[in-house]
């Protein structure tokens, strides 16, 4: 294989898909990215076996063919050329090694066959829909946080993409607990969800996914099987496997009785449990909350480092209620709160608390309390 293209285009696709690479790996050809020169342009491709991304970029195409070489060693190589470079990637007659050239630069890299490169077999996908960038993208901020990193516990590490009715409504739904938290989002489902199962995205697949939302425009083509998502924005595309499990029933662990309302300014609630939190130990990072007659003391008590107080003026009228929270999990749901009052709905210093936007339905967070 021949071909030529400009250093921004290649370096920009090799960083969408030698982030798929694993550094450490047992089986060589997974520390490789796949080059194929075809018509138009050049295609990589990466894969960890469980997820996929490839990319076909503009270029120049001397002559078809393909090989593999280490994804990390390129995209070195590529990101410390100049820009506005010219880069050319031919293989030798033999097929054994790549040479990379730029202006002087000259390299020659060890490569292994195209034909070895394994290929994450997709089947039929029974579902697809377009749902625009930004909303798709929407559903994981709102909800990426809370997912579970304990792998014991593996049907929890990832996002449930599933179809709900809400009134007369059909809405898409993402919900991502780890048992100490819960952040749901939904907005209303796409046309072509009807026969959608409901399923799991794998945290790395949702953590990609959220790179290649970044800045994307448009709509995003989604489709689904019983095992698989694929996703494609512009030329790139995303093909995973899904977590095989249940997730659980999540409805039950959403309070419906508390009946605390607590209201107030979500600027000045964070930057208030952000400050307390700094004598807070790594370990607890535990905030107490003291609600009574319109005012919140928010306090930490470090034996280790000290303690901290701050008061601030709110909307809440129901009986004085004391009660503990992890400071960080405190201010990753306020950051995903858009209106400017965030809700409390509390019931007792040991029950879960309910958080909403003030101005917006479709998202809400659970949050289990600490001991103080």
């Amino acid at each position: 294989m021949q071909v030529t293209l400009e250093r921004s285009n290649l370096l920009k696709a090799l960083n969408h898909v030698h982030r798929v690479v694993e550094r450490r790996n047992t089986i060589p050809i997974l520390s490789n990215v796949l080059l194929r020169a075809e018509a138009g342009g050049l295609m990589l491709k990466a894969t960890d076996l469980d997820l996929e991304i490839q990319e076909k970029v503009p270029a120049e195409v001397g002559s078809e063919g393909g090989t593999t070489v280490a994804a990390q060693t390129l995209y070195d190589i590529v990101r410390k050329l100049a820009d506005g470079a010219e880069v050319s990637l031919e293989t030798d007659t033999e097929g054994r090694t790549l040479a990379v050239k730029s202006g002087r630069s000259n390299f020659s890299l060890q490569v292994l066959p195209e034909v070895d490169f394994p290929d994450l077999t997709v089947g039929e996908f029974q579902v697809s829909f377009h749902i625009a960038g930004d909303d798709l993208r929407g559903l994981i901020d709102r909800t990426q946080f809370a997912i579970s990193t304990e792998e014991t516990r593996y049907y929890l590490n990832g996002i449930y993409l599933h179809l709900v009715t809400v009134g007369d409504a059909k809405m898409l739904r993402a919900v991502a607990t780890d048992g100490h938290r819960l952040a749901q989002a939904q907005l209303p489902a796409p046309a072509g969800l009807d026969t959608m199962p409901g399923i799991i995205v794998p945290r790395k697949t949702v953590g990609e996914l959220q790179k290649l939302l970044d800045g994307a425009e448009g709509d995003v083509a989604v489709e689904v099987s019983d095992n698989k998502i694929r996703a494609r924005t512009g030329e790139v595309v995303l093909t995973s496997k899904l977590i095989d499990g249940t997730f659980p029933d999540y409805v039950r662990v959403i309070p419906q009785g508390n009946d605390k309302i607590l209201k107030v300014e979500r600027g000045a609630f964070s930057d208030a449990v952000d400050r307390v939190s700094t004598v807070a130990s790594e370990r607890g990072r535990a905030v107490k909350l003291a609600l009574a007659d319109g005012n919140l003391v928010l306090s930490v008590n470090n034996p280790d480092s000290g303690t901290a107080t701050e008061e601030l003026g709110v909307d809440f009228d129901a009986e004085p209620i004391e009660i503990g929270f992890n400071a960080k999990y405190l201010l990753d749901i306020s950051a995903q709160l858009k209106s400017g009052s965030a809700v409390f709905k509390l019931a007792d210093p040991g029950s879960p608390t309910l958080i909403q936007d003030d101005e917006d339905a479709n998202a809400l967070f659970v949050l289990m309390p600490m001991r103080v």
